[in-house]
């Protein structure tokens, strides 16, 4: 099965937002990743829930929301009434973790949690029956463009067999230097969902021709 295909819009023209995502719609995109990050939790600043609303507005399919924020907590129903329909949160520094992910069921949006390089996976074990995916970051979060991690490789397999030893509906999402190379080595050791950002809007080849060689896969 091909692999869901989720376009990160940090990295897409916002003087031309609509035209690049229905660019990439056309090209057949699956979800957008809205890539929230406040400057404290992660370094850059990125944008609030007026941009996921307008997205919602421009486009039909899901929005894929990622917050790289110190209190998600304080912002999960704004995101949520702005149209996101997947709300990830990071394991790391969140002490009351399954209060947060159960808040995000609660909203009747589809919970995620999110795993940084460093960290080993097994955190996330105790909390993989409230979620819907887990998106194991294979850059460190802030910035588009980084290098693949091909550490985390690793990571994606202990969490895919561990998924299938218990018998969850759980995909494995992967973040950052997402390229046709990483992403197949992604989709060997255990990923459904491909965030990409740079490959799609900033690539020589054209969205469609990105996009093509990530669901060709």
């Amino acid at each position: 099965m091909e692999p869901i295909v989720s376009a990160s819009i940090l990295n897409c023209d916002f003087g031309n937002l609509e035209s690049e995502l229905k660019k990439a719609e056309r090209a057949g995109v699956d979800w957008f990743h809205m890539d929230i990050i406040d400057g404290h939790f992660a370094p850059n600043l990125s944008f609030g829930p007026g941009i996921v609303s307008l997205c919602d507005e421009i486009s039909d399919l899901p929005l894929d929301t990622h917050l790289m924020i110190s209190n998600p907590d304080d912002f999960i129903e704004a995101f949520a009434n702005a149209g996101s329909d997947f709300i990830s949160v990071h394991i790391e520094g969140n002490p009351n973790i399954h209060r947060t992910l159960q808040f995000i069921n609660s909203m009747g949006k589809r919970a995620g949690i999110v795993v940084n390089p460093g960290t080993p996976v097994e955190t996330v074990y105790d909390v993989l029956h409230m979620v819907s995916h887990v998106l194991v970051m294979t850059v460190n979060p802030g910035f588009g463009g980084q290098k693949f991690i091909p550490e985390t490789l690793i990571k994606i397999e202990k969490l895919s067999a561990e998924i299938k030893d218990r018998g969850l509906d759980v995909k494995i999402e992967v973040d950052g230097g997402i390229n046709r190379e990483t992403a197949k080595k992604t989709v060997n050791s255990g990923a459904n969902i491909l965030v990409a950002g740079t490959y799609i809007f900033s690539n020589k080849i054209g969205i469609k021709e990105a996009v093509r060689s990530l669901k060709g896969l």
